[in-house]
């Protein structure tokens, strides 16, 4: 006996169509970013993205976990670049002081000196590969739709 499903949504021409320009332009996006990150810095989308959330935070440190969250990053991931990262030098973890359990993570003075180095090519290049492609209204628009996207992706 063959189960009950569901029959799938199918997309519409109109949405298949926006699909794939936003798989084709998360794509474009990402490999220049990845490629400028690369050759101008030594770093990783990944590690760029732990040194910009270490940075940003009034104690340059944050809990593993919580930092997890901010990447996007499994934990398992982001143990690992962490870990690469702390045998670089930039970044450094210790015991939380709150449990004991937990770990933080927390940004060098030279993993600070590291982003503030990579920081205005990058945004040079988010700039030039993103932005400058679109005017203000698109800007909004595209803001406000992905932000219903990711609420609609953390309510699940």
């Amino acid at each position: 006996m063959a189960a009950n499903r569901v029959s799938p949504r199918w997309l519409s021409a109109e949405e298949q169509l926006v699909w794939r320009r936003y798989l084709d332009v998360y794509r474009l996006v990402e490999d220049r970013l990845a490629r400028q990150l690369t050759e101008d810095s030594g770093l990783s989308m990944a590690e760029y993205e732990i040194l910009v959330q270490l940075s940003e935070h009034p104690a340059r440190a944050l809990r593993m976990s919580e930092l997890a969250e901010r990447v996007v990053n499994s934990r398992s991931r982001l143990t690992h670049t962490v870990r690469r990262m702390e045998e670089d030098g930039l970044v450094s973890r210790r015991p939380c002081p709150d449990d004991g359990r937990g770990v933080m993570c927390e940004l060098t003075e030279a993993g600070m000196a590291r982003i503030v180095a990579a920081a205005p090519d990058h945004v040079e290049t988010v700039r030039r590969v993103f932005f400058d492609a679109i005017d203000a209204d698109d800007q909004a628009h595209l803001g406000a739709a992905l932000c219903r996207i990711r609420e609609a992706l953390r309510a699940e």
